[in-house]
């Protein structure tokens, strides 16, 4: 009895690990997640954005055509898709210049850095 309950349990982890790497996919998580913690800071004007159809916990993933600025003054476009709170959806529009982070490896690796960490 007991190893059926551990077994269950084991099974039970790797699907709830698998469900979360699935969602972190189509949020753009996968990828946002590690730019937010070790990406430099930039500011990015909103060109262009769209409902990816994907939501999660009630909030949209909403793709994103930035111009970003770097520190340096340089800029170049960028996509990106990120979760935005339904109440924040008016502050996103195109025109918007929003904090961003971004990967110098991989400049096209852009994440909104619109919400403060909880520390």
């Amino acid at each position: 009895m007991r190893f059926r309950s551990l077994t269950f349990l084991a099974a039970l982890a790797m699907s709830l690990t698998s469900s979360c790497s699935m969602i972190d996919n189509y949020s753009g998580e996968n990828v946002n997640k590690p730019v937010r913690e070790n990406g430099v800071p930039a500011s990015a004007k909103v060109l262009e954005v769209w409902d990816t159809g994907v939501r999660l916990n009630d909030n949209p993933v909403v793709g994103f055509r930035l111009l970003v600025t770097l520190q340096d003054g340089t800029s170049y476009e960028a996509e990106t898709k990120n979760v935005v709170s339904v109440v924040h959806i008016p502050q996103v529009q195109p025109g918007a210049v929003l904090p961003v982070k971004v990967d110098l490896k991989n400049p096209q690796l852009v994440s909104l850095d619109i919400y403060e960490e909880k520390k």
